[in-house]
């Protein structure tokens, strides 16, 4: 089967997926969205109210900011793929359940799969628990890199964290400086 045969049939599980609550309070499905080619993954907690109703990732204020910080280090969001642990929005945003976020990871998995990005960024303390380490704290290991299966991981805070505390856009912008050097590295290695 092809690329695209694979992510039409992402695609599809997604969109009828009903295998826990969430789905029968979503208007959309989120599944992700960017260059299925990317060099660069971010990966989110789950859809808020504004991704919910347009079915697309990071498009209110938090979308905004990340948009912000992606062009302060000369990338654009069209270059990058973003998504989320869970692909339905939780009541009043609140953060997803163990069992939730367990039957939205296969999803996630298949969309590393057929990306297979160099760089993988966890927006936030949740994609952090279910992509690198369920026992990290974000304020301990943000802007540390882990190599994992070819893969570049690291974790900075979430763009809505910024904009509820903005003291902490300092650490978020020393961590996507060296989002860019690392883009740089592998540019260079790669040629």
């Amino acid at each position: 089967m092809d690329r695209e045969a694979l992510w039409n049939q992402l695609e599809e599980a997604v969109v009828h997926c009903n295998r826990c609550n969430l789905a029968r309070s979503r208007t959309n499905t989120v599944l992700g969205e960017g260059n299925r080619q990317a060099r660069l993954m971010f990966i989110g907690e789950g859809p808020g109210r504004n991704e919910d109703l347009m079915g697309r990732p990071f498009v209110g204020a938090a979308g905004k900011l990340l948009d912000k910080m992606l062009e302060a280090i000369d990338v654009r969001r069209e270059d990058v793929y973003i998504a989320n642990i869970i692909k339905c929005r939780p009541p009043n945003n609140r953060v997803p359940k163990e069992d939730e976020a367990k039957i939205c990871l296969p999803y996630l998995r298949r969309q590393v799969y057929l990306i297979k990005p160099k760089i993988i960024v966890c927006l936030g303390a949740t994609a952090l628990h279910y992509v690198i380490d369920k026992d990290a704290r974000i304020t301990a290991v943000r802007g540390n890199w882990v190599e994992r299966k070819g893969y570049y991981m690291m974790a900075t805070y979430h763009p809505a964290a910024l904009l509820r505390d903005p003291a902490k856009k300092y650490e978020a912008w020393e961590d996507f400086k060296k989002i860019r050097d690392k883009l740089i590295d592998i540019k260079s290695a790669k040629e």
